[in-house]
């Protein structure tokens, strides 16, 4: 064994959330290998640490000598990797549930001590949903592949590089109206930081085994959400709820004309998968393992949403001194 630095894999570890466990990993003193699929464009990861601390390197789950070649030798493997639609390329089933399962087994064969699994609240093996029954799925192939791994769920994730409060930040900066669906629906963000956190626990050996389901300290409604965003970015919008079937039919046909346009079309706008995950409401369970056994104090949206939201306001950094000038002049 090496008296040298502990090692950790993080499978999709230049993404939103990878990046920030690669970060906290660095400063606990482990040496971080970032597995991605383009490790050319995840150079950035070498500045979270020393010289030589961060490395990234080639990996694709669908190839097992990859995966391989990425877990021999580490102490420890984080599993990030995830997509929220399909493409031509990407299947969930493949990437949720097969990939998760090999990352799972090459771990246990490779005597790896601790796997993190990042999946999703909403996780379930007889959802309609294809996003949600792959995410269950993959669960219950890595806990049988390695018993003491350490599965997190998170609810919808804020932060600076966020799809979720800048995609719609974005959105009303160039639209006078915001449709919703599920406009009722509930959710439970959390903040990315809190999540690594939650990872290094786990890695660390700080975490029991078993599921853990992780949100903010804020259930709000889709609506109540982006009402909140608009009063941060300073725009007026009109909100509209777009009724589950109009949106359903929508969806299916977005959906169609990506695959008949074969790939040249990717429909990130919304698919009918992501209609029927919406039915539901994206909040913790009672029942399960949270930050409160983690001991970790989930922070709140008004923390951090105006550090990274004021861009999208009519004036970026400038609107608070614009609006007291124009109250001086009244």
């Amino acid at each position: 064994m090496s008296n040298g630095p502990k090692l950790v894999t993080i499978f999709g570890g230049s993404g939103f959330i990878g990046r920030y466990i690669a970060q906290r990993m660095a400063k606990e003193g482990w040496r971080v290998r970032v597995a991605v699929r383009r490790p050319n464009e995840a150079l950035f990861v070498k500045t979270y640490g020393d010289v030589g601390q961060v490395e990234p390197m080639f990996a694709n789950i669908r190839d097992e000598n990859s995966i391989l070649a990425a877990i021999r030798g580490a102490d420890a493997v984080v599993n990030c990797v995830g997509i929220l639609n399909e493409t031509s390329r990407q299947k969930f089933t493949e990437l949720q549930t097969n990939g998760a399962a090999q990352i799972a087994r090459i771990a246990n064969e490779c005597g790896v001590k601790t796997l993190v699994h990042f999946s999703a609240i909403g996780a379930d093996i007889n959802s309609d949903s294809k996003y949600q029954k792959s995410k269950a799925m993959g669960e219950e192939l890595v806990k049988a592949s390695f018993k003491n791994a350490v599965i997190l769920r998170p609810s919808i994730v804020f932060g600076s590089e966020d799809q979720f409060f800048n995609r719609f930040a974005g959105m009303a900066k160039i639209s006078p109206v915001i449709p919703l669906v599920g406009a009722e629906t509930k959710f439970q963000p959390v903040y990315v930081d809190d999540l690594a956190s939650a990872a290094v626990k786990g890695v660390l050996g700080e975490a029991k085994r078993g599921i853990y389901e992780l949100g903010g300290p804020e259930e709000a409604s889709f609506k109540d959400l982006i009402t909140m965003l608009l009063k941060i970015i300073r725009r007026k919008r009109i909100i509209i709820n777009i009724p589950f079937l109009a949106a359903s039919i929508q969806g299916s046909i977005l959906d169609s004309l990506q695959k008949l346009s074969f790939g040249i079309f990717t429909n990130n706008i919304l698919t009918k998968d992501q209609v029927i995950s919406l039915k539901k409401d994206n909040v913790i369970s009672k029942s399960k393992m949270g930050f409160k056994n983690l001991d970790i104090e989930p922070t709140a949206m008004e923390v951090i949403l105006d550090e990274y939201l004021y861009r999208h306001r009519p004036y970026g950094q400038y609107t608070e001194l614009t609006e007291a000038a124009r109250e001086l002049d009244n």
